[in-house]
């Protein structure tokens, strides 16, 4: 497959010059097939690539004391993916994926190479990973102070709005492609009481559900529920260097 999903991923915040999509288009060079299920990345394992993923949907997570599995982020086509590697000899996470996907993995190295020749890709990375790091506070933040039902509507919302933004088609119905116990290991809470919320939210004519597949039918009503914020929106770019 020709073109890069991470120049399109940063397209979307700014107009990418031709030589900095092939810039980017070198770090995917290289494609490897995933199974659902497989591991990519252990925690603890030693640092190696970073990666790019092309196709399919993954998940980074880490284990706790009491062996139970806590889901920091869901990540899609067009993600850079083990960022949080650059600064550690060890992997602070596991990258598993959640259906059958495609990576593109590249050495460090190569990072470097690129942001030396093209310092506004290196400050959008740095932009990408801010605006990963603010959701990610946001999750925490919910897990915290949030009720059950806003933590599982607020991961509805979150996944359709990453789906769209590979697939501007979607509208009100989408895939969802999650287990009850992946919501959960991303809620903190059980595969049960997800189930629960999932009904109530559904109840209370939110959203319909058929077939694996979710829709929308009070969208705003289900914002206000899940207290959510698209940290998508509103960001001030006016910053950013030139293009070389």
């Amino acid at each position: 497959m020709s073109g890069s999903c991470f120049a399109e991923r940063l397209g979307d915040l700014v107009a990418i010059t031709p030589a900095e999509h092939s810039a980017l288009e070198r770090l995917e060079e290289r494609e490897r097939p995933v199974r659902r299920g497989a591991a990519i990345q252990r925690e603890n394992d030693r640092v190696g690539d970073l990666f790019i993923l092309r196709k399919g949907v993954m998940m980074s997570s880490m284990l706790l004391d009491d062996g139970s599995r806590q889901i920091l982020r869901f990540l899609f086509p067009g993600d850079m993916i083990g960022l949080s590697s650059l600064a550690y000899r060890e992997a602070p996470e596991t990258l598993t994926a959640l259906s059958d996907s495609v990576v593109c993995p590249f050495e460090r190295a190569m990072l470097s190479e690129v942001i030396g020749v093209h310092p506004r890709l290196g400050a959008l990375m740095m932009v990408y990973g801010q605006i990963e790091r603010t959701a990610l506070t946001d999750r925490l933040a919910a897990l915290g102070r949030t009720s059950a039902k806003a933590r599982v509507a607020a991961v509805l919302i979150d996944m359709r709005n990453r789906l769209r933004m590979m697939d501007k088609s979607i509208g009100d119905t989408f895939t969802l492609g999650l287990t009850q116990e992946e919501i959960g290991d991303a809620t903190g809470l059980t595969a049960v009481h997800v189930n629960r919320m999932l009904r109530q939210i559904e109840e209370e004519g939110l959203i319909a559900r058929s077939n694996g597949h979710v829709t929308f039918i009070n969208e705003r009503a289900l914002i206000r529920a899940a207290n959510y914020v698209d940290r998508y929106e509103g960001l001030d770019l006016g910053w950013l260097p030139s293009a070389r």
